[in-house]
């Protein structure tokens, strides 16, 4: 393998082109000028709404007699917690093999052990947990970099191993950064009693690895200070600024200095804001959702909170879309629709999902906030200390507020092209145009999922667990992501393309017709010899009507259309696939005159897939008895009582 592959991630996520609809919206510059943003700011962190480390009375009526319980039993765990080292070879694996785990498992442990340690001191504040504290703060300083092995090659050395030379801000040296931030803020009159070079060294490693980077480097990718039509801005943006912006509202107290750096963290989320459709689809996925618009309302929250409620665009239609996606996405019984890199099961983060709707007034969020956090069982804390701090603060208002979903008959982004449909028969059908080039891309532009009751009978797969493969010039290998195990045709042999010119044409919805098409000719590549493929899907009362009409200008193959599904298939009746899941049992009903059918049952063994479907999930094939240059199919999904 040569070192060129090491750097895909630039390949096809960070700097690919697409067809996307930017439009240069500036929501945050518009909302204000530099100069408005240094009049406005909080100087010396007065904006924060949690008590002072040695204000006991605060933190016991913050937290609670339960919570402070809870908080206290996990740093215990960690008082005796040995500190990890990662290897050189362990930075070297993810270029060896591929594992990017053997790297991010010992660091995650400390950074867990860290987290625990420092709400523990919070809770109980009698300096129990300071030492254990010091440890992991001191280890982490001793660390050349705080990135990821597989984000490494943002380096210019373009290599796995950090070079001592520079320092790059990623996910994880941005999660890190904001929590050592933080520990700064609580603790470090407490540590100068210990050793005032504890808290000198921190703050020098924070201005060299966060503060310093930010404001000296345009050449990160996910900041998009150079963005050029076609290039893509996900999740990394809002992610990163967030914690940027964390770092800088803790830590610098000279007001011009700090409006600077706010102020370039707006011009960098807005390139996300306006890379985002306005109708607020994350393209990225539900569980990419609190990564990308969640982690976007954390920003513009702290923003706000920052310099005083003056700087805040939540008034703005766009934002309040990008939250409600992730309550219109959800199916029911913790299932969502899991386009792209997305798992099937979630629903979200109930505290963020509450916080975001009261920010932007939407009930809808804030009830099905309620009606998550009734599952709930214990405070949830995370290296993500704002939100984890925010969950506190939150919590007793998002604990009385009773809540159910508010699912609607339907859902439409005419930009991002995701459609949404439901019946009172219990049937949820999602279905998608796009262009497969889309954040954390799959090859599935037209495919549809179908749930039952909320139970998933024809799915989407999902993603495995990430490997270097995922993220490279393989990634179309692995077979989650190609079409051919989508609920899609596969055309004269061929399956649909990678690349931003592969895509949905002629998108429409009638929502009076219950009816959602697309013309999916253009995802495949020439070799597939079509000129048209209409996919429609048309939800009535008590059944789900799929149509493919095509014309090809040469047919080849026989056309094979492919189903992914779960459970139990029953095959025996011709013209008839019955499929039982769970308690719920439906049937596709097929022309038997010009279909022979087919199963294959795809064995599964990575954790992130089994943990969502078990062992086996299973294609189904129609295979086209005839092959012919124009023709229309047609089958029916019914439920079986």
């Amino acid at each position: 393998m040569k070192i060129s592959f090491y750097t895909i991630f630039l390949f096809l996520f960070l700097c690919s082109f697409s067809t996307h609809a930017y439009t240069e919206k500036n929501l945050l510059q518009k909302a204000a000028t530099l100069e408005q943003v240094q009049s406005a700011l909080i100087m010396d962190q007065k904006w924060v709404p949690y008590p002072v480390y040695s204000d006991r009375n605060g933190w016991e009526q913050l937290l609670g007699a339960s919570n402070k319980e809870t908080l206290i039993q996990r740093g215990e765990k960690a008082l005796t917690y040995e500190w990890k080292v990662v290897k050189a070879t362990d930075y070297l694996e993810f270029e060896r093999s591929g594992d990017r785990r053997i790297m991010e498992d010992p660091l995650g442990s400390n950074v867990t052990a860290v987290t625990d340690l420092f709400f523990a001191e919070l809770a109980e504040g009698k300096g129990r947990f300071m030492d254990q504290l010091i440890n992991g703060v001191f280890t982490s300083c001793e660390m050349t970099s705080w990135v990821l092995s597989a984000h490494l090659t943002a380096q210019h050395s373009k290599r796995s191993l950090p070079d001592y030379k520079e320092n790059v801000i990623d996910l994880m040296s941005g999660d890190m950064g904001s929590l050592f931030a933080w520990t700064y803020y609580f603790f470090h009159k407490e540590f100068d009693k210990v050793n005032p070079v504890i808290s000198e060294r921190l703050r020098y490693e924070l201005q060299k690895r966060i503060l310093d980077p930010y404001m000296q480097e345009d050449r990160f990718w996910w900041m998009a200070f150079d963005w050029k039509p076609g290039v893509m801005v996900n999740n990394w943006n809002p992610w990163c600024n967030f914690n940027v912006l964390q770092c800088f509202l803790l830590l610098e107290n000279d007001r011009e200095t700090l409006a600077k750096a706010v102020y370039r963290t707006m011009a960098s989320v807005d390139k996300f804001i306006n890379y985002t459709h306005e109708d607020g689809g994350c393209e990225e996925g539900p569980s990419y959702w609190g990564h990308a618009a969640g982690k976007m309302y954390d920003y513009l929250q702290i923003l706000s909170d920052g310099t005083g409620g003056k700087v805040s665009v939540f008034d703005q239609p766009m934002i309040k879309n990008m939250g409600e996606y992730i309550v219109r996405s959800y199916v029911g019984n913790g299932w969502v629709v899991n386009f792209a890199d997305a798992s099937a099961r979630g629903g979200g983060d109930a505290p963020l999902i509450y916080r975001y709707g009261k920010a932007v007034k939407s009930d809808r969020m804030m009830q099905q906030a309620a009606y998550l956090n009734q599952k709930k069982e214990q405070l949830s804390t995370s290296r993500d200390i704002f939100r984890s701090l925010q969950n506190i603060l939150y919590a007793d208002e998002l604990n009385k507020m009773q809540g159910k979903p508010q699912q609607a008959p339907y859902s439409w982004y005419p930009e991002t092209e995701f459609c949404y449909m439901t019946n009172s028969s219990g049937f949820f059908l999602a279905t998608k145009g796009g262009y497969n080039n889309e954040s954390h891309n799959h090859n599935d532009v037209g495919t549809f999922s179908l749930y039952l009751n909320t139970i998933p009978v024809f799915i989407d797969a999902g993603v495995g667990t990430y490997t270097r493969q995922t993220f490279s010039s393989e990634r179309y290998t692995i077979w989650t992501m190609q079409s051919n195990y989508h609920n899609l045709p596969m055309i004269n042999g061929i399956p649909q393309a990678f690349g931003s010119q592969y895509k949905a044409t002629d998108v429409e919805f009638e929502a009076k017709q219950m009816s959602f098409s697309a013309n999916i000719a253009q995802a495949y590549p020439a070799e597939a010899r079509v000129k048209k493929w209409i996919r429609s899907y048309t939800l009535s009362k008590n059944s789900l009507l799929i149509e493919d009409n095509y014309a090809l200008e040469q047919a080849a193959q026989p056309n094979r259309i492919n189903f992914l599904t779960w459970g139990k298939v029953d095959l025996s009746e011709k013209g008839k696939i019955k499929i039982a899941v769970k308690d719920q049992k439906a049937m596709l009903s097929y022309d038997e005159k010009a279909f022979d059918v087919s199963i294959e049952t795809i064995s599964i063994e990575d954790p992130r897939l089994s943990n969502v479907w078990g062992n086996e999930v299973y294609r189904v094939s129609l295979t086209a008895k005839k092959v012919s240059t124009i023709g229309k199919y047609k089958y029916t999904v019914q439920q079986i009582k």
